[in-house]
């Protein structure tokens, strides 16, 4: 099994502590999501996995070995940290060949990649004259030609058109889906909900959660069902005997506190009340993660929005 394990992680730059003594472990079979505010200490962690930077005390494995043991490392992790890093007078697929060449991997995975990134009619193009998203398409396309069991994305999505964010959301769901470990470090909060299994969140440099996504905003937010019907009296009442506390809103739905859709559901269906719309609510990732963090921003405004729900 391939994973990346962190055990009591540290790195210091003069008197301040990048990352404070971090364990966690990236699991295959799951896009786990490396969310933080900035400065937390993702990239740094990051790049001592991949072996960029020393680590003060500590240590980063992948699959029990240090990045610097790999043999041909790109066949076994593929890694975006920087898509700038590209010499930028090389063509696309120069630059593939080159990475192909030094790590042993055959020339064809350079047009295949080339294909699965977009990019094959710009690949003879120098990497000077291309935007953001295709340099970044470019280094998802490098991460990716080693055909590895590991991929390390920071911030995949910048950049990248509506198009793109739907490919890369694809592509690192089907990675996880063919066993593979994929990590994934991200600000926006909408985006990583969309394709998250796991959360591992930083602060300050230390972990504030390794948790499955759902269980992490099931623990955020409190029960909430929102209902519409055609009898709304009869089924307030109905719910207020029971103990429920329900609130009209102005667009006519009621809201209850404390309650699941499916109690609600039920008691409306033993009662013969006509439902037309019942949903669970819960917080989005974006409210539970600045209510987790909200004291770990390195830079933060003088109020934070606090924590309400939205429809599941």
């Amino acid at each position: 099994m391939t994973s990346i394990d962190v055990q009591a992680l540290t790195k210091l730059y003069g008197t301040t502590r990048a990352v404070d003594n971090l364990t966690f472990s990236v699991r295959p079979g799951r896009v786990t999501g490396f969310l933080g505010p900035n400065g937390a200490g993702k990239s740094t962690t990051m790049r001592l996995v991949l072996g960029l930077d020393r680590p003060t005390g500590g240590s980063a494995t992948i699959g029990g070995q240090f990045y610097a043991q790999l043999g041909e490392p790109l066949r076994r992790v593929g890694a975006l940290l920087d898509a700038q890093a590209a010499h930028g007078s090389r063509t696309a697929r120069n630059h593939l060949l080159a990475l192909a060449v030094s790590n042993g991997i055959a020339v064809r995975r350079v047009e295949e990649v080339l294909e699965e990134a977009g990019l094959s009619r710009v690949g003879g193009a120098r990497i000077k004259t291309f935007s953001l998203g295709m340099r970044q398409r470019l280094g998802i396309a490098a991460a990716l030609l080693g055909d590895p069991e590991v991929v390390m994305l920071d911030e995949p999505s910048n950049g990248l058109d509506p198009e793109g964010i739907i490919w890369i959301r694809e592509l690192m769901k089907r990675l996880a889906r063919e066993g593979r470990t994929v990590l994934v470090s991200s600000h926006l909060m909408n985006e990583t909900s969309s394709f998250a299994d796991h959360l591992v969140i930083l602060g300050r440099g230390r972990l504030l959660a390794d948790v499955p996504m759902q269980e992490f905003l099931d623990s955020r937010s409190s029960p909430r069902a929102r209902v519409r019907t055609t009898e709304p009296t009869r089924l307030c009442d109905l719910l207020t005997r029971k103990g429920y506390a329900p609130a009209q809103g102005d667009d006519g739905r009621w809201t209850i506190e404390g309650a699941k859709a499916g109690e609600i559901g039920a008691i409306a269906a033993a009662a013969g009340i006509p439902v037309l719309e019942l949903t669970d609510e819960q917080a989005t990732l974006e409210q539970a993660y600045l209510d987790l963090t909200a004291n770990d921003a390195e830079f933060a405004s003088a109020s934070t929005p606090s924590t309400h729900h939205q429809e599941a």
